[in-house]
């Protein structure tokens, strides 16, 4: 039984924007209403960040992994519509690794709407570290019901405090200023709208040409993949075995542009191993634990835009593949400022190609309700990927149940085209906030989903996209049996299709919207 305490919201409101909610656990009643020792959560003295006042989770291991947090439930009229930051100071000791990445230490929303419900949170280390500051920012819809804020442990065990939490609503996002510079590159400069796919990392002279010829697509994006995904060797390589893996791949690349170039294929380059990979387990980017994993990305970006900058295939490059941040130790980049540094480099050596951006974490939509345009920076193009609902796209993939029907009721709501509609949205208005164009990298449903499932629901994310004329890529081509087109609904059947299957039918029917290259 989850140990939830709901307790009564002290709210400072100041206008349409500003703080509407902290707590400092030195208040005079701090945890009104509510009982908090005997679920293991109360409040300290001495415990906070300057000896005053904390709140304290504490589940010793010999209580066994479980539940015990502090709810607070916010007035939803005055968030609807806005975007809305959170805030703490943390600190933990021993806290085990949960069972699911979602679980462990909380510093989350409970968003209730018409859409279902959604419980954004911050990335928050297991084991034990010193006070740091975690914080996300999300958009409250519309039609919120209820908004809670809480705070604890989940299915785990150990002592996190918790100090200085505040919400706070911020101000309308503004227009992006527009760039001095004269000559303002154009994004879209490929041939005209890109419809094509992400390739697996073996794709060679002959399948390019099958994609172009036999399906008409006109782009790839270009992923620069070791050892497979999330988890590859790089997190344990050196510097000078990660270059000499990268040129190799840059090599590759290099004797494969002309053959793009002939079938009329537009390049992105994607950085999917950045330097230091990701953690076992996590999936946290080494270059958000290590200042010398950030110095060698923004090289390899150097690298990358000296080698390829005058070949008119490469339409742009795709800073990283879906980032994952983690608690950032100091003194390190978030990916914004990592981001726009990279983007400084690559502009000061090649001022016409699309620079790509994802937010974090994991390239989702609602990461850019957290994101802003790149300052001063032209040319940017903003990238998300479409797997929602996750556990429909990725039925029977890390132990996610199979037999889910698109459009239906997944995860107890129902999913139909306006629902993926609104999935993207953050997308969209970020679009119209910003006057900036999106591209999206990713999207997919695994083969094996029931009868006609992902043909429908490929079909629904591509009419949206193509209503909104964002270009495309989908996951994948000659990669993973899993995602593939060409393989039947049977999971068990490892050959590709003798015959077109429902799939490859309705991406090519999209393909064939392309701009054919004229004879070479």
């Amino acid at each position: 039984m989850l140990g939830t305490l709901a307790v009564a919201a002290s709210l400072v409101l100041l206008g349409d924007s500003g703080p509407v909610f902290s707590r400092s656990f030195d208040e005079a009643k701090p945890l009104e209403g509510a009982s908090a020792s005997k679920d293991g959560a109360r409040v300290e003295k001495g415990a906070g960040r300057s000896g005053t006042s904390a709140l304290v989770v504490d589940r010793p291991a010999s209580a066994g992994a479980g539940s015990t947090s502090v709810r607070w439930s916010l007035p939803v009229e005055k968030l609807r519509g806005t975007r809305v930051r959170v805030e703490a100071y943390v600190k933990a000791d021993d806290v085990a690794k949960p069972p699911k990445s979602y679980n462990g230490v909380k510093v989350m929303l409970h968003l209730k709407g018409g859409a279902g419900d959604e419980w954004p949170q911050a990335p928050v280390d297991t084991g034990s570290f010193g006070w740091t500051r975690v914080g996300f920012t999300r958009a409250v819809p519309d039609d919120a019901s209820s908004v809670d804020l809480t705070l604890g442990l989940e299915a785990t065990t150990g002592r996190v405090a918790f100090d200085d939490v505040t919400l706070t609503i911020l101000p309308p996002r503004r227009p992006a200023v527009a760039s001095a510079s004269a000559s303002k590159p154009d994004p879209r400069h490929g041939p005209g709208r890109l419809r094509g796919v992400m390739i697996g990392t073996k794709v060679d002279a002959d399948d390019l040409r099958d994609l172009a010829r036999k399906y008409g697509a006109n782009h790839v994006r270009w992923q620069l993949l070791w050892g497979g995904f999330p988890n590859g060797p790089a997190d344990k390589a050196t510097p000078a075995e990660y270059d000499r893996w990268l040129d190799g791949e840059l090599d590759r690349l290099a004797r494969l542009t002309p053959v793009c170039r002939q079938e009329g294929i537009t390049v992105l380059i994607d950085v999917h191993t950045p330097p230091g990979g990701r953690e076992q387990g996590t999936s946290v980017m080494g270059m958000f634990r290590k200042a010398e994993h950030q110095e060698h990305f923004l090289k390899v970006w150097e690298k990358i835009a000296k080698r390829f900058r005058d070949d008119p295939v490469v339409w742009g490059y795709d800073l990283v593949n879906e980032p994952v941040l983690g608690m950032l130790p100091d003194g390190l980049r978030n990916w914004p400022e990592l981001a726009l540094e990279a983007a400084r480099r690559v502009r000061a050596i090649d001022q016409k190609k699309a620079i790509i951006v994802e937010p974090a974490p994991w390239g989702g939509p609602d990461g850019l309700d957290d994101f802003e345009p790149l300052p001063g920076i032209d040319g940017v193009v903003y990238s998300v990927h479409m797997y929602l609902p996750h556990k429909f796209t990725h039925q029977g993939v890390h132990g996610n149940p199979t037999g889910l029907s698109y459009p239906g009721v997944i995860e107890g709501k129902r999913w139909d085209k306006e629902d993926l509609r609104r999935a993207l949205e953050p997308a969209r208005r970020f679009e119209r906030d910003y006057n900036v164009p999106i591209y999206i990298g990713e999207f997919s449903a695994i083969r094996w989903a029931p009868g006609s499932s992902a043909r429908d629901y490929l079909r629904d994310v591509i009419d949206i996209m193509e209503e909104y004329g964002w270009d495309w890529a989908y996951h994948a081509y000659r990669e993973w049996p899993g995602w593939s087109f060409e393989h039947t609904s049977n999971p068990d059947d490892p050959k590709p299709s003798p015959t077109l299957t429902d799939r490859g039918a309705l991406l090519k029917s999209y393909f064939a919207r392309n701009p054919r290259p004229a004879a070479p």
